[in-house]
């Protein structure tokens, strides 16, 4: 599942510096939407990145209790 999460997160980040990059080059302001699209992504990468650690850190104490025993 750490996989897919990684790759998840390789095609939020692809996407929203594609759009960041569109709203660079267009050299105005970018569209209230666009702004928001490039929000709710960094929230998803964020979200996503938190799952990423919990898998992380759930499966760290179980090795090491297997490791103990």
């Amino acid at each position: 599942m750490q996989k897919k999460l990684v790759a998840l997160r390789g095609r939020l980040v692809e996407e929203q510096q594609k759009l960041i990059m569109q709203a660079a080059s267009s050299g105005v302001l970018p569209t209230d939407s666009a702004v928001r699209k490039i929000s709710d992504i960094e929230n998803a990468i964020m979200a996503v990145e938190h799952m990423i650690e919990e898998l992380g850190t759930t499966k760290a104490p179980a090795k090491s209790a297997a490791g103990k025993a």
